[in-house]
């Protein structure tokens, strides 16, 4: 069995498509498939399920899928532990974010690439269910997300702030000068507001519905950049989370939310540049810096 024939089939598992697959393993069609098929023979069992296109794996074969993810991810264990003891890690830190708490990145990464210049960060914007399944195949080492959600397991927490919610709106609106806003009166107002599939937008529901209200935006988006190009029109507002502030003052005061934290697979070995970023989450103060940045713009701290 070689290494390429499970990378093989991960990226088909992942494109659905054997074209696709084969594009993004830099080999030819033919080639893809009958390396997968060399797999089935050597493993005696049957690994995809074949029509006139692809329609899956069998049941062995979402076994095999299992292996290949963890088989892949000792080799790059094992590669990132070797080049440490080379003198320096090198490799790519693979890190999911809710996109809620993309601005708080930097916090880890500057100084994870200070510290360890060899490394790089590739990030990923992505909802929290597609970081619990990225975890569990592998295809991320690390995660900033909700510490409450009930489908991460097997991993390690890493509390890094608690998620504060603030509110968006124009100054000539009917909110425009209020130091504070109750849920149910910011529900009232013309939204704009992450899409239901995002864990900010279920938990911002929940705040409002805990206060006898109801969200019904107008626009809905699946990044927050989306909300903002929106903004600046002066006719829609929106709740954001407090990580967001460094780009908007805001007359709203906080609320708190849940745990935003850093979440890593429990692996056995596990992953070196994840361990080196866990390193660099225990001294970056990420909470002290955005209560700063929250005292900056409401002058108060929560």
């Amino acid at each position: 069995m070689l290494l390429r024939q499970l990378e093989y089939l991960v990226a088909l598992a992942r494109e659905r498509h054997f074209a696709r697959a084969a594009a993004a393993c830099f080999v030819s069609q033919p080639s893809l498939s009958a390396a997968i098929r060399r797999l089935e023979h050597e493993l005696d069992v049957p690994i995809v399920r074949r029509g006139r296109r692809y329609e899956g794996l069998t049941p062995e074969g979402e076994v095999v899928l299992a292996w290949a993810h963890r088989i892949l991810a000792e080799r790059d264990a094992l590669h990132q532990e070797l080049s440490a003891l080379r003198g320096g890690l090198t490799g790519t830190l693979r890190l999911g974010i809710v996109p809620t708490a993309l601005p708080a990145a930097s916090l880890l990464t500057t100084p994870f690439c200070e510290r360890h210049p060899g490394a790089r960060v590739g990030l990923e914007s992505l909802s929290s269910a597609e970081i619990t399944q990225g975890l569990a195949e592998f295809e991320l080492d690390a995660a900033m997300t909700y510490l409450d959600d009930e489908e991460l397991r097997h991993v390690r927490r890493f509390p890094l702030y608690e998620e504060r919610y603030v509110l968006l709106t124009p100054v000539t609106g009917p909110l425009g000068a209020a130091t504070t806003a109750r849920w149910a009166h910011a529900a009232a107002l013309p939204l704009c507001l992450l899409s239901p599939r995002m864990r900010n937008r279920r938990i911002i529901d929940e705040c409002f519905a805990a206060d006898g209200a109801q969200a019904t935006p107008a626009i809905e988006s699946d990044s927050v950049a989306g909300l903002y190009a929106h903004l600046p029109s002066g006719r829609w507002s929106s709740v954001i989370s407090h990580a967001w502030l460094h780009m908007f003052g805001v007359p709203e005061g906080p609320a708190h939310g849940p745990r935003v934290g850093l979440v890593v697979a429990r692996d056995d070995p596990p992953s070196v540049l994840a361990e080196a970023l866990l390193t660099v989450a225990r001294e970056a103060r990420v909470r002290d810096a955005l209560d700063t940045l929250l005292h900056t713009y409401l002058g108060e701290r929560g």
